[in-house]
């Protein structure tokens, strides 16, 4: 570079940084943080100005311009340097004069208490945390015609009934005691009963009357209203004083509603808190339910169920009746058999036979009853075949044992080897169980399978030899004959049969 060119670089970074040494102009790569507060009035305060706390600049004022939403107010923004960090959100903004006779404002910060969270940058401090000053026209002003003219006229009105009532004004005196002494108690019960409670009692008050002063308009009506309420109840002051009467026992009976729903407020609590991400959920489900919903419309609408329900609707009446029928013969028919069903004989089917000398032991699987009495089907299914002795023709063979018993009198069985004892025992005397016709099935007990085993039947040796035994044998032998004659109605096949039948009886007396 020329010596012309450095000697206008090196002017240009001179002039810049005299410039920023006495001007202080801000730095553009710093990270700014700007608060913000709500004013009644600008009261004159300009962009530029100082923001102080404890009499420290700690930053300027940025920007001035109308409040959102309240055309009263004005908000002022700032920028805060970081010697005056950390701001809290219970701070105070004031508009103060520089000088006695006004002018030159600047705005003083408190910056707040450690108990208040800090302000986040860009945080705005509403009007009760502000205050403006009280100009010199502003007291001169407050004291107009017409107000000294009010003024003058209380205090004259108030002079004269102080002089004509001067007996009963004196007559109060007394009293004014008890009011005084309950008074000083009340003041003392003001300082609380821990530290800072006086303070924290100023600065809600305070809070309260900024909230209050930053809308005249709704502090009027509160009056106005206040005294048409005031109005009212002295119109009903009866009714009131008995109200009041009412009032220690209506305490009385509150004291204990408030505490059990101070004590409900816990798990209410916890139900909301549990709630959550039900809510959160709510949304979500509400979207994905949206066609549902529109698919349902369209269902119900006149093309479709709407008009299929008109076309029902002259059956409606006969649904109902049946419907109404059909009670008693779900209550008195269906209902017991059902119960028949579930609590007696699927109870039943499921049990098992038990019997010792059927076991998985000695080959025999042991299977429930429901398995057990469908065996009989196979050979229904069988019946009409004629290639194998399940057809449907009748084929007898002719057997016996020689081991007689006596199965019961008049009855007589024969078995090829000794009978060592008969299950189910047979009931004494040959009857059956009593049956019990009118006795509903569901309420009867889940038959029990179990049998003890029984005694053999006697048995009987047989002689042919006996006197008269061959006749009967022969006699026998005709009837058998003819039978077989008479079942299958032939005539080749009953001689065939004729002399088949000596073979067989010699088999039946136990002949070789």
């Amino acid at each position: 570079m020329s010596r012309f060119v450095i000697g206008v670089i090196g002017i240009v970074l001179l002039v810049a940084f005299i410039y920023g040494g006495f001007t202080k102009f801000a730095n553009p790569f710093a990270s700014h943080f700007t608060v913000y507060a709500d004013f009644s009035s600008a009261n004159e305060i300009k962009q530029g100005s100082y923001v102080r706390i404890a009499g420290i600049d700690v930053g300027t004022v940025t920007s001035i311009e109308p409040a959102p939403g309240h055309r009263q107010e004005a908000r002022v923004g700032m920028e805060i340097s970081n010697e005056g960090l950390p701001i809290h959100e219970d701070a105070t903004v004031k508009i103060r004069p520089r000088t006695f006779l006004e002018g030159n404002f600047f705005v003083d910060l408190m910056p707040g208490t450690p108990n208040s969270p800090v302000a986040p940058n860009g945080y705005t401090f509403p009007a009760p945390h502000t205050a403006t000053p009280v100009q010199l026209d502003q007291v001169l002003t407050s004291l107009q015609a017409g107000t000294r003219r009010n003024l003058q006229i209380l205090l004259s009105v108030y002079g004269g009934a102080v002089k004509q009532a001067g007996p009963a004004y004196n007559a109060s005196i007394p009293y004014w005691t008890p009011a005084y002494k309950y008074t000083g108690e009340v003041t003392h019960d003001l300082l609380g009963t821990r530290p800072n409670d006086l303070g924290n009692l100023v600065a809600n008050g305070a809070t309260v009357a900024g909230a209050l002063d930053s809308h005249p308009e709704n502090l009027e009506n509160l009056i106005t209203d206040f005294n048409t309420t005031a109005d009212a109840f002295a119109r009903v002051n009866t009714s009131l004083s008995a109200a009041v009467a009412e009032l220690p026992r209506t305490l009385a009976a509150a004291k204990p509603a408030l505490t059990a729903l101070n004590d409900s407020f816990p798990p209410l609590e916890r139900l909301a808190t549990a709630l959550i991400p039900g809510v959160k959920s709510a949304g979500p489900t509400i979207d994905v339910s949206l066609p549902f919903i529109k698919q349902l419309r369209l269902l119900v609408q006149p093309s479709e169920l709407r008009g299929l329900t008109s076309d029902l609707a002259v059956t409606v009446p006969a649904l109902a009746h049946l419907a109404e029928e059909t009670i008693p013969l779900m209550s008195k028919e269906v209902r017991p058999a059902s119960s028949c069903i579930a609590n007696v004989i699927y109870p039943w089917s499921q049990l098992v036979v038990p019997d010792n000398n059927f076991t998985p032991a000695n080959g025999f699987p042991t299977r429930p009853v429901f398995e057990e009495a469908l065996d009989f089907l196979p050979g229904l299914a069988g019946e009409s075949r004629d290639f194998d002795a399940n057809g449907s023709f009748i084929r007898v063979l002719g057997g016996s044992g020689s081991l007689t018993y006596s199965l019961q009198p008049g009855l007589l069985g024969q078995a090829l080897s000794s009978i060592n004892g008969v299950q189910p025992q047979p009931p004494p005397g040959g009857t059956r169980p009593p049956l019990h016709p009118n006795t509903p099935c569901e309420t009867s007990t889940v038959p029990d399978l179990y049998s003890p085993s029984g005694l053999p039947p006697n048995q009987i040796q047989t002689n042919l030899s006996a006197p008269g035994a061959a006749t009967r044998f022969q006699a026998s032998e005709e009837d058998l004959i003819g039978q077989v004659s008479k079942l299958l109605k032939g005539e080749g096949l009953s001689q065939a049969v004729s002399h088949a039948v000596p073979t067989i009886a010699q088999l039946v007396g136990g002949k070789p």
